[in-house]
């Protein structure tokens, strides 16, 4: 939460909508798991990237949920968009 934090206070003078990628992978023995806040992905250099990690669920917030597979490797990333009054709005994509 913090390090989420510190980027959405440094990233409001970007370009919104904007998408970045922050080392969030799904390996393709990974399945997606919709119960978990992150659907199965893990951060990339942790375990090789298939350790799991433990996050409040408050990170779990998907600007739209991930395709369902255990087949393919996948990236996902901060998505980012302007609302007006609230600063930038922020979930994860694929």
């Amino acid at each position: 939460e913090p390090e989420l934090r510190l980027l959405l206070g440094l990233l409001p003078e970007a370009a919104l909508p904007a998408l970045f990628w922050v080392a969030l992978k799904r390996n393709a023995t990974a399945c997606t798991h919709e119960q978990e806040p992150l659907r199965g992905f893990s951060w990339e250099g942790v375990g090789g990237g298939t350790a799991p990690q433990e996050v409040p669920a408050a990170l779990g917030r998907w600007v739209e949920e991930p395709l369902h597979s255990c087949l393919t490797a996948r990236c996902a990333g901060l998505y980012l968009a302007a609302v007006a009054g609230d600063g930038p709005s922020w979930g994860w994509k694929e």
